[in-house]
This record gives structure tokens, C-alpha cells and sequence, in this order.
């Protein structure tokens, strides 16, 4: 039986991953550790919740009460540990689509000032924008939050509606992302890190009061429907690896 407060200990793995948190327009760029608006989302998707429906915004109310702590966890290949590198994809939207044929008209690009296909000379247009990823990545998220919350989160993942990708469809996850659920936070740790001291290793962790933290993070979602996207900030530290 769970106890008032459990763990969620979930592991994001890929050879490809997307956190952002700051992308305007064409250029959509990646933090270095998971968002709490991520996390959200593949809990949303793994629940088969609709964007901005109302059993997404009764989720993310609850989810506000849940406290996150992301961890970097190395990667080693055949000889040695894989760096983390940020890739920059040079990405088109919209382009070689005919923009006066019914059946790719749903396709191409619309300008948002005038909601007409981007065209010349009857050809469509490309948006052109750049992309980026976290390549060999690898981190641990822990969660610590109401019991009941959490295991109707451990149980979507474990069987989830709808596809879980770590920020971008493009990005699939290598390794189940649900590791496990415990009412110990130190059995849940153990999950992700094994015997390994939590100090040890680069973890970004929310902090309660303003002056205990060093960045604010525009990533807790209110709202993920398409029409109206809100989100408000929280405080986090970011430990480096060996810092206590």
C-alpha cells in the first residue's frame, strides 16, 4: 500500500533529446537538463489527456504540487564515457508542396498574418528553422508528490495511450521510460543512480524560497492547449557534479 507521499523514478534515455525552454519562433533551442513542462506533457501523453481538455487541466493542477529533481547521468560507450554535444539541425517546414492542390494544401506552411500558403510563382514556400538536440544524453527524474498521483502516473507509463518521446516526436526513447515507483526516496533514487552518492553527479533540483535558488525556469505548465500555450516560472539550483 503506498504511503501520503511516494517517488517516481523515470529514466530518459535516446540517442536524441529536446528540452526547450526558451524557443521563439525558428529557432528552437534545448536546455541542459529535462523541463518540468516535458515531464508534464509525457505524463499527459501516457494518460491519453487532450491538449487542453479538461482532464489535462485537472492533471496539471495536481501536477503543480509535485516536486521534480532532474539528474545527468553518463553515458558509456564501448571505451569510454560519451560526451553530451548539442546538434543543430538545419530544418525546413513546407517545402515542394502545391500549394493550389486540395490534397497538400493541409500540408504546406500558412502565414500567420494572413492565414494564406506561403507561395511564389504557384510553389510553396519552405520555413526554414533551426533545431536543436542533446545527442548521448542520459538523465534521471525524480518525482515526489501525493501517492495516489503517482501511481496513476507509473501506471500510464508503464501502458501508455499514446507515444512518449523525450521533447520531440523525432527523439524515441532507447530504455522503458517508467523505472519505477517506491514510497523510500532513496530505494526510488537507487533506481536511477544505483549506489552511486546523488553528489556525485550534476542535478538540477526546485528550491522552495527565491533566494535558495540561482535561475528561474519559464516551464511549469497551466496550459498545453495549441490555441493558448501558458506556462509560469519556478526556481531551481543546478548542483555541478561533486558540489554539496
Amino acid at each position: 500500500m503506498l504511503s501520503d507521499k511516494s517517488y517516481l523514478a523515470l529514466r530518459l534515455e535516446g540517442p536524441l533529446q529536446s528540452w526547450g525552454f526558451d524557443s521563439q519562433y525558428n529557432r528552437r533551442n534545448t536546455g541542459l537538463m529535462p523541463t518540468r513542462s516535458a515531464i508534464a506533457g509525457i505524463c499527459c501523453a501516457a494518460l491519453g489527456y487532450s491538449r487542453g481538455s479538461a482532464s489535462e487541466q485537472e492533471f496539471l493542477a495536481a501536477f503543480r504540487s509535485v516536486r521534480m529533481t532532474a539528474i545527468a547521468i553518463s553515458r558509456t560507450g564501448i571505451r569510454k564515457e560519451l560526451a553530451v554535444r548539442r546538434l543543430q539541425d538545419y530544418h525546413t517546414v513546407g517545402g515542394g508542396y502545391d500549394p493550389n492542390s486540395p490534397d497538400e494544401r493541409g500540408s504546406i506552411t500558412i502565414a500567420a498574418e494572413d492565414g494564406k500558403p506561403r507561395a511564389k510563382n504557384g510553389q510553396s514556400l519552405a520555413v526554414l528553422t533551426h533545431r536543436q538536440y542533446l545527442t548521448d544524453a542520459a538523465f534521471g527524474i525524480l518525482l515526489e508528490g501525493e501517492g495516489m498521483l503517482l501511481k496513476q502516473m507509473a501506471d500510464a507509463l508503464e501502458n501508455p495511450v499514446w507515444g512518449v518521446w523525450l521533447g520531440r516526436k523525432a527523439c524515441i526513447p532507447t530504455a522503458p521510460v517508467l523505472a519505477g515507483l517506491r514510497s523510500d526516496r532513496g530505494e526510488a533514487l537507487s533506481l536511477l543512480i544505483g549506489t552511486r552518492p546523488l553528489e556525485s553527479l550534476t542535478r538540477q533540483e526546485e528550491v522552495e524560497n527565491f533566494a535558495d535558488g540561482r535561475d528561474s525556469l519559464p516551464d511549469v505548465p497551466v496550459s498545453f492547449a495549441s490555441e493558448r500555450r501558458l506556462f509560469s516560472p519556478r526556481r531551481v539550483k543546478t548542483w555541478q557534479a561533486g558540489e554539496r
